[in-house]
């Protein structure tokens, strides 16, 4: 099961991509320094809070004029690569073919700037705005460079739920004023991830976040119909990293791709299983995958994000433009020695629908091969929270934290409502 060989082979690319889609990615390429890439200086927030509560408030109400930045402190500091010796010179280069490529991918970060622009029409009484930042904790193919905000609001900030991992912007606007206004722009900066069977030895994860991320929740249920369905699925697999791909299989079999479903879908695992109707967006088909792992007692958890730029694999994989309604879930599972390993059986099953893919085709044999383990940088990582109860807010948990949220007079909507809420969100690639 060498994966790593697998990933590394670009060249299998050209089997997925139009020739157009990598004709624009050609232009993009260019290697990056692995080492994380400077945050652009930001001026110092007017006030300051308790260290569990990061937020910054604004007393300005002059229209669109008042900024405040925000720079996530990073939980641990990372630690520089030993330098290694070069390698001899070589007499002479050969060409290489597909099986002669690298087996390590070369570290290729890429800076992007994600601005939310948000107008609210048609509110009365008070007002109140949730938006899901980038996960505020570096990884290896991740890392959140700050944020800064304008608007005409009364007062805004950060705040983070540790226990959700998770990192939500919020705004506040009187009864009396008129049009509420934000503008938000995070830095991040993504790279490719990639999981290689052949490796072991990662750092272990806490225990708290393995024994949340195998518990139910409101919607995915772990026993009855869920577990039978797991037991099925790995048979008499006993490797856990074995157990996780044959259930990325067997959703990856059984679900189909609903593009009627609204946003990423509702996400309930077990309405799904009852009717026996396995269709839905990102969200049904991940969280699907995520309630088997957890019913058979592998740690697994769902991903909430947004696709940011082109994809290299199909275009239906990537967007580019106002990016409003482009939200996807990936998922990830943990194995002692491994990790997090991650999947996305949801872009597998909307690759077939968009590109009309066979049981036969090559195209599929390929991509459901590379998203076991792997994730394209064209998405960035929100949070994984599930059942998530929004701070300040009169109504009830929501299943999961990926749109923009408000609520005014007691009443919550979404981006969704395009009456109420005029959004849209841009990726800008930041050179150099």
């Amino acid at each position: 099961m060498k994966r790593r060989n697998f990933l590394a082979a670009s060249a299998l690319l050209s089997l997925l991509a139009p020739s157009s889609v990598l004709a624009a990615n050609k232009k993009k390429a260019a290697t990056q320094d692995a080492a994380k890439p400077a945050a652009k200086s930001t001026a110092k927030p007017a006030g300051k809070t308790s260290s569990r509560d990061t937020a910054r408030t604004s007393g300005s109400r002059a229209s669109m004029r008042t900024r405040h930045s925000y720079r996530p402190v990073a939980e641990k500091p990372s630690v520089p690569p030993a330098a290694t010796p070069s390698p001899p010179p070589v007499a002479a280069v050969e060409p290489r073919n597909a099986i002669g490529l690298p087996d390590e991918p070369q570290p290729n970060w890429r800076t992007y700037d994600i601005t939310s622009l948000i107008t609210l029409n048609q509110v009365k009484g008070k007002l109140r705005l949730w938006l899901p930042l980038a996960q505020y904790k570096d990884t290896s193919w991740q890392r959140s460079l700050g944020h800064f905000w304008r608007g005409n609001f009364d007062s805004a900030g950060i705040y983070r739920d540790p226990v959700a991992d998770m990192e939500v912007f919020y705004a506040d606007w009187k009864e009396s004023s008129a049009t509420p206004q934000l503008q938000l722009v995070s830095q991040v900066a993504k790279q490719d991830r990639h999981f290689d069977i052949t490796r072991r030895g990662s750092a272990a994860e806490r225990s708290e976040v393995l024994r949340r991320c195998l518990q139910s929740s409101n919607l995915v249920p772990i026993d009855g119909l869920v577990r039978r369905t797991a037991e099925r699925a790995i048979g008499r697999i006993k490797d856990p990293v074995a157990q996780g791909k044959a259930i990325y299989d067997w959703v990856v079999e059984n679900t189909s791709f609903d593009p009627a479903q609204s946003g990423i879908g509702k996400g309930d695992v077990e309405a799904m299983l009852d009717s026996g109707q396995l269709s839905g967006k990102s969200a049904d088909i991940a969280l699907l995958f995520v309630g088997l792992c957890r019913s058979i007692g592998i740690p697994a958890r769902p991903v909430f994000g947004l696709r940011v730029d082109s994809s290299r694999l199909f275009s239906g994989l990537g967007a580019t433009g106002n990016l409003r309604t482009v939200q996807h879930c990936r998922a990830e599972f943990y194995t002692p020695g491994y990790g997090w390993i991650p999947v996305d059986p949801g872009d597998v099953r909307k690759a077939i629908y968009d590109e009309h893919l066979g049981n036969g085709d090559a195209k599929l044999v390929v991509l459901r091969k590379l998203l076991f383990g792997f994730w394209e940088m064209n998405w960035i990582a929100y949070n994984a929270a599930q059942d998530v109860s929004l701070r300040g807010t009169s109504g009830g948990p929501l299943p999961f934290l990926v749109l923009p949220q408000a609520e005014a007079a007691g009443v919550r909507f979404d981006s969704t409502d395009v009456q109420r809420f005029s959004y849209t969100v841009n990726a800008s690639r930041v050179e150099g």
